[in-house]
């Protein structure tokens, strides 16, 4: 990903710190631990497996499962910064699985931090805690948290969340940031999922597509994430606080969907479902799989029908102020570096 930028750099800050980011073998992860080592700091990874690309960096890795209390300490042991990333993530599961990691993972990571005297803790949230399936246009960090969710994920990240900020205090300085559909080269999630469905044949647009949907590049994110651990503290404007992260350039869902599928030289989709069919359609069908106790996620579902079929934008505003995020990559330039990054894998495929 490369150097951070300068912006996110807390000026005159050399010390090196010892931070830990659990799941740092993941996509936002990743670009963070690469990240973090590019700034000379002491960098742990703590995920489920073994990664030698991140050894091969420097990282101290540590494998584990968020479950397990002990293994998260004995990872925090010195470290007086942790970037909590990991988490179930996905609209398709049994609730169970999302609460154990994403809830009970959370508060062994709240409370290792206790045990090893962290001072900082930098949280991954999501913006879908605020969504209730209706249109959200410029909202700000005022928003009330959803009291019904249509998934687990993101039920059981305003759970995480609100654990996080609650855990607030002068020891340990908390705060939650929710980028919002994070991209970007090295993906494993969104893009390839819409790629696949595509090249299927089962893609297709929900509603009129003109509805406005915000977006964040990965180095972005990253940079949000930097910016966050930089200002914390006890007595920092964002301590305790939750906030959303972005491109700050809504784009209508039909806009950015084709281009996407135009950085992997696919041709755009024009074919169109009305909304309250494909949320019925993504009920039928979760109702389908579960009777017939299939694990693998439905074609569609109803979190992600609501998804693609109402505009969720938000007011970057606080993140300007309380965390001075700015969005250095634009869409424009992040498709380029998308398209860029596929012709590459692809002629080294070839």
């Amino acid at each position: 990903m490369g150097d951070p930028p300068v912006a996110f750099r807390t000026a005159g800050r050399r010390e090196v710190v010892r931070v830990l980011v659990t799941g740092g073998a993941g996509f936002l992860g990743g670009a963070l631990v690469r990240a973090l080592v590019s700034r000379g700091e002491k960098v742990r990874s703590f995920s489920r497996g073994k990664y030698p690309e991140l050894a091969s960096l420097g990282v101290e890795t540590f494998s584990g499962d968020l479950l397990d209390g002990g293994a998260l300490q004995r990872a925090s042991e010195g470290c007086d910064l942790v970037f909590h990333v990991a988490a179930r993530v996905g609209g398709w599961g049994s609730a169970s699985s999302y609460h154990e990691t994403n809830v009970r993972g959370t508060e062994n990571v709240i409370a290792a931090c206790r045990a090893q005297g962290v001072h900082r803790l930098v949280y991954t949230s999501t913006p879908s805690v605020v969504h209730t399936g209706a249109d959200i246009e410029g909202g700000d960090e005022s928003l009330p948290y959803a009291t019904h969710f249509t998934a687990s994920y993101p039920k059981t990240k305003a759970e995480a969340e609100k654990c996080v900020l609650a855990s607030n205090s002068s020891n340990l300085a908390t705060v939650a940031l929710r980028p919002h559909l994070v991209w970007g080269p090295g993906d494993r999630q969104l893009l390839p999922r819409l790629w696949s469905r595509a090249r299927a044949g089962r893609l297709r647009l929900i509603g009129n597509g003109e509805k406005k949907v915000d977006t964040t590049y990965i180095d972005n994110a990253v940079g949000a994430h930097l910016a966050a651990a930089d200002r914390l503290s006890p007595q920092a404007m964002c301590a305790g606080r939750a906030y959303f992260i972005a491109q700050g350039e809504p784009t209508p869902a039909a806009d950015l969907i084709n281009a996407f599928l135009e950085a992997a030289g696919l041709p755009p989709e024009t074919r169109r479902v009305p909304s309250a069919f494909a949320w019925w359609a993504g009920a039928a069908a979760e109702a389908g799989y579960r009777l017939l106790g299939r694990q693998e996620e439905p074609p569609l579902t109803r979190f992600a029908a609501e998804q693609f079929s109402t505009a969720h934008w938000y007011d970057l505003g606080a993140a300007r102020r309380d965390l001075g995020y700015e969005p250095k990559v634009s869409m424009e330039q992040g498709l380029s570096r998308l398209r860029d990054h596929l012709l590459s894998e692809n002629s080294l495929g070839a």
